[in-house]
């Protein structure tokens, strides 16, 4: 169980004092963090490149905590086979556009993050099948990637030099955004939260921070004419930004409770609210 801290604690007294608050006055406390957090990015880091390589990275490193689970513990409980599966289709999907596109750190980034991924969807599968809860892991995928698809057909920079790649890379975007959502229920109908999985989702929360930040700080500092480097159509930037704010959002609860738990020593056992 770990050791407790005194019920006086500071950070003790902090924190019952926010799980006091009423949701609004949580999600404002919430903004306010981010936001502090975002100034102080933008204040230590000159190079906002380095945000989105960092949120890959952290991603790669989220995997690697997957591949040390299943490697020592020889078990996948607790872990949604769909959200692996879900990462593989758009992580191809982007190393093939940023192959085609740009050729840099990223396509490098994405084939490293990519190819453990389909590791861990092979062990899943056929070698550590018998402890998978395929009951557990009940989310459709149909609809995430259908969804996907039809917002990236009608919401895509316009690019005669990108032609039907500019869906594609719409399209991985949008996936990625909401590919954690069958992980996030498989805890949720379990009713815990296994020590590597919670690190795993922890790291995700990380990088796609990260990625927002790069995202919005940019847009800050060019006082909007940001909008208009990313891709051709004021839909398309808007579309990014929204889908960057809202896989954080997805994370940001989970983050919050992981958080509370790690300061304490303490597993963290369920999440608060459904997904």
């Amino acid at each position: 169980m770990g050791r407790r801290r005194s019920a006086r604690d500071p950070v003790n007294v902090l924190f019952g004092w926010v799980r006091r608050q009423s949701v609004r006055v949580k999600v404002f406390l919430g903004a306010v963090a981010a936001l502090v957090a975002l100034v102080g990015l933008k204040i230590f880091v000159r190079d906002y490149q380095h945000f989105y390589i960092a949120s890959e990275a952290v991603h790669a490193a989220g995997i690697l905590l997957l591949i040390y689970k299943l490697t020592r513990q020889k078990t996948c409980s607790g872990l949604s086979l769909k959200t692996q599966e879900l990462t593989a289709i758009f992580l191809a999907v982007r190393l093939y556009c940023s192959f085609i596109i740009e050729k840099d750190i990223h396509t490098i980034l994405d084939f490293a993050t990519l190819a453990p991924t389909l590791w861990v969807i092979y062990m899943i599968r056929y070698k550590l099948k018998s402890s998978y809860n395929k009951e557990l892991d009940n989310m459709p995928r149909y609809y995430l990637v259908l969804t996907s698809i039809l917002i990236a057909i009608f919401i895509h920079p316009i690019s005669s030099k990108l032609g039907f790649n500019s869906i594609l890379w719409a399209f991985c975007t949008y996936l990625e955004s909401i590919s954690v959502l069958p992980q996030l229920r498989v805890m949720q109908n379990a009713k815990m939260v296994e020590p590597f999985t919670a690190h795993y989702v922890f790291a995700l929360g990380v990088a796609r921070f990260l990625g927002c930040a790069h995202w919005i700080i940019r847009l800050i500092e060019s006082r909007g004419a940001f909008l208009y480097f990313v891709g051709t159509g004021f839909y398309w930037t808007a579309a990014l930004l929204i889908s960057e704010v809202v896989q954080t959002f997805i994370l940001a609860d989970f983050c919050y409770y992981y958080i509370k738990s790690a300061m304490y020593d303490q597993l963290l056992r369920s999440l608060s609210s459904p997904v």
